[in-house]
């Protein structure tokens, strides 16, 4: 796969930057509304996409290499997620109608639904779980 291609499967639903609490106990990863300080909820995109990773440093590259030991990491509906886990992209997906806005109509987007990581202290991010 070209690295355009591999570029391609992303959505665009933003989940990804969205920070996570994991219990140490269970293993349970519960996501939060409250995103990476670089997302753009309005675009669903990070705001410095080619320099992510030195501003933020646990951002976490995703890469054929990396997806083995960080798919568990990324929401259900993600098509890096889906694939490595041998299921097919969702009918919604925009590689599948064309449409980037049908992650939107399908309820998935982030879009407007954040609140940056810069706002929120981390021992207040119980407060901003995501409910499915």
């Amino acid at each position: 796969m070209t690295a355009p291609e591999w570029e391609a499967l992303c959505d665009g639903c933003g989940r990804c930057c969205l920070n996570k609490l994991e219990d140490i106990d269970t293993d349970e990863l519960v996501f939060t509304r409250v995103a990476c300080r670089l997302f753009d909820d309005s675009t669903c995109r990070c705001a410095s996409y080619e320099n992510r990773k030195s501003l933020v440093p646990e951002c976490v590259v995703l890469t054929p290499s990396t997806l083995p030991d960080i798919a568990y990491w990324m929401p259900e509906t993600c098509a890096y997620r889906l694939l490595h886990e041998g299921h097919k992209l969702p009918l919604w997906h925009p590689l599948i109608t064309g449409d980037p806005d049908t992650v939107r109509q399908a309820g998935v987007s982030m879009h407007d639904q954040t609140v940056s990581e810069s706002v929120v202290p981390l021992d207040d991010w119980e407060d901003y779980l995501l409910d499915d």
